[in-house]
């Protein structure tokens, strides 16, 4: 009988999960992007201050060293929200996400120093029309996108490797190449990365704190795809250069 009890009491309680989450669902997706949107805003104001400063931009880029403890430090940043996320607070885990996207605002500045506003504009409405129609793909389709993650991940460490040989070779046509899948790779990413975040949304405990930082994880997520497709964009619409 107690047997019985607690399985009802089971259900119950699942089911009150469930009607929880599927309440608050469209709140936390509301938050994903709000926190992308925010974060791509700070680059962008960032980026524009350092392109405009042509001082900082000679400091950042006359010798490699800045440019290098920068990208250390974004990606020292990306690893510790990633590994502790449960364990900081959500005021915390939002403000080193600010940290970042200033940070990578600021590695960002020589796109205004080197290409047109226009060109940097097209780009950025392209990124935003393809990034936008990935994402409701992602977060629509009935068809499970885990392997492809798979498949894309593998892709993604190829597609850094020949980055960094052609960092040698200087070959304008591997460039192209890389260029090409790069964009391949990172518009597939946007779905698979929209369609984990809408599972974990679901599979949280609840609607507090640890769904928003879900979300807010999530977001960080997406504005690294969304960055990186601009960056591959960019490469086809920059050649009219200043």
């Amino acid at each position: 009988m107690n047997m019985d009890f607690n399985n009802y009491s089971n259900v119950v309680n699942n089911h009150d999960r469930e009607l929880e989450m599927s309440r608050a669902f469209p709140a936390l997706m509301r938050k994903v992007y709000v926190w992308m949107a925010m974060a791509l805003a700070i680059t962008g104001i960032v980026a524009y201050g350092a392109g405009s400063s042509p001082a900082l931009i000679q400091a950042l880029y006359i010798s490699k060293g800045p440019i290098l403890i920068a990208a250390l430090v974004e990606f020292g940043i990306v690893w510790y929200l990633s590994s502790r996320i449960y364990k900081l607070s959500l005021a915390s885990a939002t403000l080193w996400f600010i940290l970042f996207s200033a940070i990578n605002g600021l590695t960002l500045g020589w796109i205004f120093a080197v290409y047109k506003i226009a060109i940097i504009a097209k780009t950025f409405f392209v990124t935003a029309g393809t990034f936008g129609a990935m994402a409701l793909i992602g977060s629509t389709t009935k068809k499970d996108l885990t392997k492809m993650g798979g498949i894309l991940f593998m892709a993604l460490i190829g597609l850094i490797i020949a980055s960094l040989v052609n960092m040698f070779l200087q070959s304008s046509t591997m460039d192209y190449i890389v260029s090409i899948i790069g964009v391949i790779v990172f518009t597939g990413l946007t779905a698979w990365d929209a369609q984990a975040i809408k599972r974990n949304l679901l599979m949280a405990p609840d609607a507090g704190e640890s769904a928003q930082k879900i979300a807010l994880l999530g977001s960080l997520s997406l504005y690294l795809d969304f960055i990186n497709l601009f960056l591959y964009l960019l490469r086809f619409f920059g050649n009219n250069r200043d």
